[in-house]
């Protein structure tokens, strides 16, 4: 398994698919640091030589933000939210949806389980 980021990657897959294991990297960007990193799209994990594999962690570790910093920045990003007090903090705070989704109906997710009302015994 080739160690980049962090995070294991699986020998089986592509090397496009295997990057999308790292948190901060979806398929366009691993095919954007693929072709920086001047490796065939289609290989497989198992077949990077070590020289390959330097270049993908060099590419991935200077010019994107992945894994640990990147969640570390999203959660400042909403704590600063919440601390100005602006409607889309106060909607993380309350766990409300925050796009502008309807609340009335749906919203599960975001919401947690129905609340409901005491069942009677019988």
């Amino acid at each position: 398994m080739a160690h980049i980021a962090g995070i294991e990657i699986p020998k089986t897959k592509r090397v496009v698919i295997g990057l999308t294991y790292i948190y901060g990297i979806g398929r366009s960007l691993a095919h954007e640091i693929v072709k920086k990193a001047n490796i065939d799209e289609h290989k497989k994990v198992s077949e990077l030589t070590v020289d390959e594999e330097k270049a993908l962690r060099e590419v991935i570790q200077h010019e994107y933000t992945v894994e640990g910093s990147l969640r570390t920045q999203t959660a400042m990003n909403i704590k600063r939210l919440m601390e100005i007090g602006c409607y889309r903090g106060l909607r993380h705070k309350r766990g409300l949806p925050v796009r502008g989704q309807r609340t009335h109906t749906n919203a599960r997710t975001r919401k947690g389980p129905r609340a409901g009302g005491l069942k009677k015994k019988k």
